[in-house]
């Protein structure tokens, strides 16, 4: 049996793509993106944000997460057993598109909508990081998978817990983990994924949303801006779906590596890729 110093070493094609993969999840940008589209740092926006703005987004970020898993992954169709390079490549602008429109509603009529206009965003949201992921070769009938691109909006942001230890791609993925595998234990003997008052599906979808929350605080306070208005909200959405499809490319990359190679050894190159970028 290999031992842990016997790793198998990745061709030079995947180590390239474990590179591209690390460059993403390691440097998400969507707080800049969304400071130049308000024209000003993101702390200024979410200064101007009104007290009653936290249980609002809370609200709605709990509502999206429970759409997204009773919703959107289930409508995107199977993928045949195609290998990853064979599975059709993941829509760039579809599902941008709609996240726009739905953006543009939350501009037009601001905080106000947030509890109505999040669902639809994510859900949207969730079918484009669905599309990256079968693109990717995963398949899209297995409640892992499914899983999967729900934690991807987990690997967008920090926890408000966080410290300087609970930084990165693979500790974000560690503080789900036990989460998502009781909740695909729940599903695999039986559970429904729109029984999402199920202990298991609450503590993931809190899992995720303590993390994902932060997130759609800094894409709310923007929007809430004075003057953003409906153009700079779609604007705004198209950036918030952009930012999740990129960590879904970066993610199911590694999966896709991690099935081929095994975690461990996955997890080491990625550790050195990191060490010698330093």
């Amino acid at each position: 049996m290999p031992t842990e110093n016997a790793q198998p070493s990745l061709s030079p094609e995947d180590l390239e793509s474990l590179q591209l993969a690390r460059d993403i999840l390691e440097n998400p940008s969507l707080t800049a993106r969304l400071s130049n589209y308000v024209g000003k740092p993101i702390e200024y926006a979410l200064d101007m944000l009104p007290a009653k703005a936290g249980g609002l987004i809370t609200e709605a970020t709990q509502k999206a997460i429970h759409a997204a898993l009773k919703a959107a992954l289930m409508t995107m169709g199977k993928r045949d057993g195609r290998a990853a390079e064979t599975a059709p490549a993941a829509s760039r602008w579809l599902h941008k598109a709609g996240a726009a429109v739905s953006g543009g509603v939350g501009g037009f009529f601001g905080l106000a909508a947030v509890t109505v206009e999040l669902p639809v965003s994510v859900t949207i949201m969730m079918r484009a990081i669905a599309d990256v992921a079968r693109g990717e070769g995963a398949d899209l009938d297995d409640v892992t998978t499914q899983l999967d691109c729900v934690q991807v909006l987990g690997l967008g942001g920090r926890s408000k817990s966080d410290d300087a230890a609970e930084v990165g791609y693979f500790a974000a993925r560690e503080a789900m983990a036990k989460a998502a595998v009781d909740a695909s234990a729940f599903l695999a003997t039986g559970g429904k994924l729109g029984a999402t008052a199920a202990p298991p599906l609450v503590r993931l979808i809190n899992a995720v949303a303590s993390r994902f929350g932060v997130q759609v605080t800094e894409k709310v306070a923007a929007q809430a801006v004075p003057v953003i208005g409906a153009a700079a909200g779609a604007l705004i959405n198209t950036a918030f779906t952009n930012h999740y499809q990129q960590m879904a490319r970066g993610h199911f990359v590694v999966r896709r590596l991690e099935g081929k190679y095994g975690k461990a050894a996955i997890e080491a190159a990625y550790q050195r890729l990191g060490e010698s970028s330093e």
